[in-house]
């Protein structure tokens, strides 16, 4: 089970450990390896997120998710996000950038520093939307039931997710041009550029969920379908077509499942520039680690551990929240990548963990009841 889930991501890894080794020597295999690891501790919550969806699709699908999804995940955002956010930066074609990554390595690093502050602020403020529109919504199983009780209340205000996103952006914008006009104003220009990259952010965040909820509402459409031709077909004797049927309803979820992958995709690539700044590699490193996250996300759905460990979900959703919020601080401050790396994997292990421990009690509890029952049937024999 476990080598069939992984088989290629453990083959894309040595493919990629060793194009390392050939193109830049031990060193190059060593950032390579780092990177993978970032990528699979930063984006383990895309895993548990994208498993929640995965779970509804046949196995045809998850092995289209694994192949082509990969394609788009990893060529798409791992090699090609790199170069856009240099070309739209540095006001340069996309041929001139790729030239600059490979050839001006010096020269691509400055644009990629200058550039931070827009990038983190974009990505920032699209993390948190997710975050917030997760914390805001009440559900059946709370984790931090202390926490989420009063914050579901408060979600029934219409769009107060956006109304805090944009104050928290107005603040941090505010900010960054009052440190930079009092230390020189290196940067004082560049506060208009986080405000506008942020607000560039939240639209993207309200684009993606309208397609989102486009594609749910196309997904529940095909499946009311299905079910009506279901008891037609039973009416009558006739056989219908479930094949086609199934198939569009899975191809809208897919289509979702893309959205909302390429979008978490970009605290991996964010973090990615902290340690190198050689195309190259990013894409080897990056690659690996989606490869690895695809594989997991497969792996929790096969296993059932998002029904088992109801919190993971809720973990996942807390570590976003804590990486745009990592990310809005590093657009005046640097934090090191480890930390926000590890932010991430505490709040997740925390989550299973309280998980675990639901489960014991719930088992606990069933087995007292049993014993119970059993005491009462004897007594009453």
């Amino acid at each position: 089970m476990l080598l069939k889930t992984f088989g290629w991501s453990f083959a894309v890894t040595a493919l990629g450990l060793v194009a390392a080794a050939f193109y830049g020597g031990w060193t190059a295999f060593g950032i390579v390896a780092i990177l993978a690891v970032l990528e699979i501790s930063l984006s383990f919550d895309n895993a548990v997120v994208n498993a929640g969806i995965l779970k509804k699709m046949s196995a045809f699908w998850q092995k289209i998710f694994l192949t082509v999804g990969v394609l788009i995940a990893v060529f798409g955002m791992r090699l090609v996000f790199p170069v856009v956010i240099v070309a739209v930066s540095a006001k340069m074609g996309p041929i001139e950038a790729v030239d600059l990554a490979l050839n001006n390595k010096d020269r691509y690093q400055q644009l990629v520093t200058d550039a931070h502050p827009a990038i983190a602020a974009f990505g920032g403020m699209f993390l948190l939307m997710i975050f917030l529109d997760f914390i805001f919504e009440d559900r059946d199983i709370k984790w931090l039931a202390w926490l989420e009780r009063p914050l579901a209340k408060l979600g029934k205000v219409d769009m107060l997710s956006v109304c805090i996103s944009l104050i928290v952006l107005l603040i941090t914008s505010f900010t960054f041009a009052t440190h930079a006009h009092q230390h020189g104003g290196a940067h004082a220009d560049k506060a208009q550029t986080v405000l506008i990259a942020g607000v560039a952010g939240l639209i993207t965040y309200m684009v993606v969920g309208g397609l989102s909820g486009y594609f749910e509402d196309k997904l529940e459409e095909e499946e009311e379908r299905e079910h009506e031709e279901e008891e037609e077909a039973a009416r009558t004797g006739k056989q219908r077509s479930a094949v086609v049927l199934a198939g569009q309803a899975a191809f809208f979820m897919f289509l979702y499942l893309e959205v909302l992958d390429a979008s978490f995709s970009f605290d991996g690539v964010i973090g990615a520039f902290a340690i190198t700044n050689d195309i190259v590699l990013m894409a080897l490193g990056l690659g690996i680690g989606a490869m690895y996250v695809r594989s997991l996300t497969v792996y929790l759905v096969r296993q059932g551990t998002l029904d088992d460990y109801v919190y993971l979900e809720h973990g996942a959703h807390y570590a976003i929240g804590a990486l745009a919020v990592i990310l809005m601080v590093t657009i005046q401050y640097q934090i090191n990548e480890v930390v926000t790396g590890l932010v991430g994997v505490v709040l997740i292990a925390w989550s299973f963990w309280s998980s675990v421990r639901r489960n014991r009690a719930l088992a606990d509890a069933e087995g007292k009841a049993g014993s119970d029952d059993k005491a009462e049937i004897s007594s009453g024999v």
